[in-house]
């Protein structure tokens, strides 16, 4: 046997601990009926304010076709409202609308609450170690 099938290497430890978190915090969601890819959407338009479809779907990594049924699923949910372009009367304008944006922080706050919990039952020595582990993951997130 290989050492990579006796021992764990850090990536492969780090990559499973990563996977099983985000899969404990997806299921503190507050309502699953908006599917992950119309959350991501609606998060990016949260964060980044009114975009052009296509602006949106390059920033999601998706299709433009894919991202036309996001943005009518995000409208029928209410979350989302499309403007004509100011300058093209081609193109229209995504944004959040209030109540997609009461939808992102409930879903958010859900989350963080259960995460508050676990942090919680930790000492002071790991809650600083998982601090500097953040710093780190987000650099190199970042890259």
């Amino acid at each position: 046997m290989s050492e990579f099938e006796t021992e764990p290497t850090l990536a492969s430890r780090l990559r499973l601990s990563v996977v099983r978190l985000n899969r404990r915090l997806r299921a503190q969601r507050t309502d699953s009926t908006v599917t992950l890819t119309q959350l991501s959407a609606l998060s990016c338009l949260f964060k980044c304010g009114p975009l052009t479809p296509g602006e949106l779907a390059a920033k999601e990594g998706v299709q433009p076709p894919s991202m036309t049924r996001v943005i009518a699923a995000l409208e029928d949910h209410r979350f989302a409202t499309r403007r004509p372009h100011p300058t093209d009367g081609r193109q229209a304008i995504v944004e959040i609308s209030d109540q997609g944006r009461a939808f992102i922080r409930a879903d958010v706050q859900a989350r963080e609450r259960w995460l508050d919990k676990q942090l919680a039952e930790l000492d002071d020595s790991d809650r600083e170690v998982l601090a500097r582990a953040a710093e780190i993951i987000d650099r190199m997130a970042g890259q």
